[in-house]
C-alpha cells in the first residue's frame, strides 16, 4: 500500500494576508503545494488528502482537483471548523482561533487508513525530503508507533523579514527524537539566532540546532492517540481563547509515556517558505533557480 501526503491547508495566512497557499510563485504560476504534489507523486504516495476549511473550499477545489496533478495522484478533501469537537466540548464564547495543527491532523481519521505524512501547505520542503520520509513510512506499513520527522538546521529556516516559530529538536545518538521545545518569535538579531519567551526575555538558539518543519510521518495509530488526547486537552485548556493542540504537543506526549518513537531523517533539501509577504521574492527566485536545473 502506498502512503498518503496530509496537507495542512486550513490557514488563512493572516500575516501574510489572503489565501497564501494559491498565490502563484513559480515561473509559470505554480503555487508551492504543487511543488510538493510533485514530489509527492515521484517519491511513491499514492493519495493526497487536503484539510482546509468550509469558506474557500469553492475556490481551493477549482484550482486544486486531480486533473490539476494529471490525475496521476487521488485527492480528498476534509474540513477543519471551530466546532468539529468531540461530543460534550462546545466552542467558547468568544473563540476565534483554530484549535491548532494536530487538530487539523484529526480532521483526517476517517479518510486516511495508512502510513501517512504531514506537512504545511505553504512551505517548500524539496525533493529529497519527501523520498526519505516515503521510504520510511513504507518500511513502517503494519506497524504501530513507529512515526518520523525530516529536520532541517534552524539557520536555514529563518525569515529576514520577521520572526517565526519552530519546534527544536532535541534527538539521541542514533537520531530517535526525545522531544521537541515550541519557540516563537525567533530572528537574527545583533547577538545572533534568539527567541523570545513568554516574559519577553530574549534567549540565545544555536544556528545548527534541529527544528521541525512539521513534514512528519506517522503510522495510523496516531490518529486513535490524538483523539484522545485531545479530550485531555480541551478539559485543561478548553476554555482559553488562544490555546493550540499542537502536532509537538502530542508527540511529545506520545514518545514520553512509551506508545511511540520518532526517527529524525536526514535531507539533503533544503527548506523555504513565504511566512510574511515580504518573503515571496526570495521564494519566486528559489523556484526559478530549479526550473532552470531541470529539477521541476
Amino acid at each position: 500500500m502506498k502512503p498518503t501526503l496530509l496537507v495542512l491547508a486550513a490557514g488563512m495566512g493572516s500575516r501574510y494576508g489572503g489565501l497564501k497557499q494559491m498565490d502563484g510563485v513559480g515561473p509559470n504560476g505554480e503555487i508551492i503545494m504543487d511543488y510538493s504534489i510533485t514530489d509527492a507523486i515521484r517519491a511513491g504516495f499514492g493519495k493526497v488528502v487536503f484539510v482546509i476549511r468550509h469558506s474557500f473550499a469553492d475556490e481551493f477545489k477549482a484550482k486544486i482537483n486531480a486533473e490539476h496533478f494529471g490525475n496521476r495522484i487521488a485527492v480528498e478533501f476534509v474540513y477543519q471548523e471551530l466546532d468539529n469537537l468531540p461530543a460534550g466540548f462546545s466552542v467558547p464564547e468568544g473563540r476565534e482561533k483554530p484549535w491548532g495543527t494536530n487538530h487539523a491532523i484529526l480532521m483526517a481519521k476517517d479518510a486516511i487508513h495508512e502510513p501517512f505524512a504531514a506537512i504545511n501547505a505553504d512551505d517548500f520542503y524539496g525533493r529529497d525530503a519527501f523520498q526519505v520520509c516515503a521510504d520510511f513510512l513504507r518500511s513502517v506499513e503494519g506497524k504501530r508507533g513507529e512515526y518520523c520527522m525530516v529536520g532541517y538546521r534552524l539557520e536555514n529556516t529563518l525569515s529576514e523579514n520577521g520572526t517565526v516559530s519552530r519546534g527544536v529538536c532535541n534527538t539521541t545518538a542514533d537520531g530517535k527524537l526525545i522531544g521537541m521545545t515550541e519557540r516563537t518569535s525567533i530572528g537574527r538579531t545583533a547577538n545572533g539566532i534568539e527567541y523570545k519567551d513568554d516574559d519577553g526575555s530574549m534567549h540565545p538558539l544555536a544556528g545548527d540546532s534541529i527544528v521541525s518543519m512539521n513534514l512528519f510521518g506517522f503510522t495510523p495509530d496516531y490518529f486513535e492517540y490524538s483523539e484522545a488526547l485531545f479530550v485531555d486537552f480541551l478539559r485543561a485548556r478548553g476554555g482559553e481563547l488562544k490555546s493550540e493542540y499542537y502536532i509537538p504537543y502530542a508527540v511529545n506526549t506520545f514518545l514520553g509515556d512509551g506508545r511511540a518513537t520518532m526517527k529524525v531523517l536526514q535531507t539533503s533539501a533544503k527548506w523555504f517558505g513565504v511566512t510574511y509577504k515580504e518573503d515571496r521574492p526570495m521564494v519566486v527566485e528559489q523556484l526559478r533557480k530549479l526550473h532552470e536545473q531541470g529539477e521541476y
